[in-house]
């Protein structure tokens, strides 16, 4: 079963963690406030992890597909 990476936007508090550890698939919108995922299909899962563990809103999951 595949999965993928998303961002609970209400939880988010825009620290811009998981940006900073995986900018190939996370970014800061500016406009929102929110961080977001660029590349849901995802990317390197271990910087994907990180960036789930260094959450300091515990806002970023794995969703089964």
């Amino acid at each position: 079963m595949a999965r993928r990476v998303v961002i609970d936007e209400e939880a988010c508090v825009f620290c811009g963690t998981c940006a900073e550890i995986c900018p190939e698939v996370f970014r800061l919108n500016e406009a929102k406030q929110k961080s977001e995922v660029i590349k849901p299909e995802g990317g390197p899962t271990d910087l994907i992890q990180e960036a789930i563990d260094s959450c300091p809103a515990s806002a970023i999951r794995w969703q089964d597909e």
